[in-house]
């Protein structure tokens, strides 16, 4: 009987993450407002279609758990790159730890990888964008690094470094997304890994940092 008991929690622990990585990849695939939980639950090989329901709740919070699912990991690769650049006056160290944590991430992912494409389609969801800036977008290692990078850019003002940071946010979350559906496709994307992949995205971020502003009306 103790045996029994041991096996229920890990069973449960086993059926979330079947479900947790048939709904990235369905959400990825067909969006996530076309997708349904019974859909989920037959990608995920449970026969009971209330599983999505039993063990995530709502959708929303089912997205909630996919973002957690990436983001600590995230999350210690942005804090150890900010401990190594502490103090750094070169926007680039800067608007790299925006870029490489993420595509270190994806990197080290099973192929193909569905997650990039996931955060876009959440992105295009009003309430799912909130949900997701709150989760992956206000960490302490992010607010970091958007503090460190804007304290590099006192010229601008504080209505631009919002409208940047956005800017920021929007290249990094749809660029790598169509790079990893062009690779998932059979496609030719421009850089051949996310290495690559991340030295662009920062090129183009500094240039969004340091471009010159005119000052909103």
């Amino acid at each position: 009987m103790p045996g029994r008991t041991s096996a229920r929690p890990e069973r449960g622990r086993e059926t979330r993450e079947l479900i947790l990585a048939a709904a990235e990849r369905l959400f990825a695939e067909h969006g996530i407002a076309a997708v349904s939980n019974r859909q989920i639950s037959e990608a995920a090989g449970q026969g009971n279609n209330f599983a999505v329901g039993y063990h995530f709740g709502t959708k929303t919070d089912l997205v909630r758990e996919i973002v957690r699912r990436h983001t600590a990991a995230m999350e210690r690769r942005r804090l150890e790159m900010l401990a190594a650049i502490d103090g750094s006056a070169d926007v680039r160290a800067w608007a790299a730890c925006l870029v490489r944590p993420v595509t270190g991430h994806l990197a080290g992912l099973p192929v193909p990888t569905w997650y990039a494409r996931f955060i876009a389609q959440a992105d295009a969801d009003p309430v799912l964008r909130r949900m997701v800036v709150e989760e992956a977008g206000a960490t302490a290692s992010m607010r970091a690094n958007l503090d460190g990078l804007t304290r590099l850019v006192p010229q601008l003002p504080e209505p631009v470094r919002r409208e940047r940071a956005d800017m920021s946010r929007l290249l990094i979350v749809h660029m790598l997304a169509e790079r990893e559906r062009a690779v998932h496709e059979g496609g030719d994307p421009v850089r051949a890994t996310w290495h690559d992949a991340a030295t662009g995205l920062t090129d183009a971020i500094v240039g969004i940092w340091l471009a010159p502003a005119t000052s909103p009306l």
